[in-house]
């Protein structure tokens, strides 16, 4: 079995995410701005590695523009985010993320971390003006569930990050 884990992490929960699944399976790891297509052809097992940033999973384009030579081998998406990993978390990414082609390749959640000090400028301003608005609302008003670990976390640093949570990936990666 070889594989690759190609990453792609604007604030680093994904990468972290990424090295320990890397250093868990042996696989080769790579981010996605230095990958080239044909160096996929070496791999009978792809990860995608990804943090979720307004509702959607980064880096899904690589997939889609790859999906014909992705869809012979083993495929996954390791999708990382500030919300509680569950299944409503999944659904939620399954139905904004997983049309058309993307439907093929089984999708898995980790936890990952903010940290607000680390924002950029732009991300910054934004993120100010959500929790402006958040904060008018009452918390059991929230329409998604990360809205409630975002105003938890405001203001200071939280870090989610889990090994666990690559155990249903580890698993289905052992599979034939």
């Amino acid at each position: 079995m070889r594989g690759i884990i190609i990453y792609h992490s604007k604030y680093g929960a994904a990468k972290e995410y990424a090295q320990m699944l890397a250093a868990k399976t042996g696989f080769s790891l790579c981010a996605l701005a230095g990958i080239k297509a044909a160096e996929l052809a070496a791999y009978d097992r792809v990860v995608l590695c990804s943090g979720v940033y307004v509702g959607k999973i980064a880096g899904l384009k690589f997939l889609k523009r790859h999906a014909d030579a992705l869809r012979k081998k083993r495929t996954a998406i390791f999708a990382v985010g500030l919300s509680p990993a569950n299944e409503s978390t999944l659904e939620t990414l399954k139905k904004n993320d997983q049309s058309g082609t993307l439907a093929q390749f089984p999708l898995f959640y980790g936890q990952g971390a903010w940290k607000g000090a680390d924002l950029k400028a732009g991300d910054k301003l934004l993120c100010g003006m959500l929790h402006g608005m958040l904060a008018k609302k009452d918390p059991s008003q929230y329409e998604e569930p990360w809205m409630r670990t975002f105003m938890e976390c405001y203001g200071r640093s939280c870090d989610f990050t889990d090994e666990a949570y690559l155990a249903p990936l580890l698993a289905w990666l052992e599979r034939p």
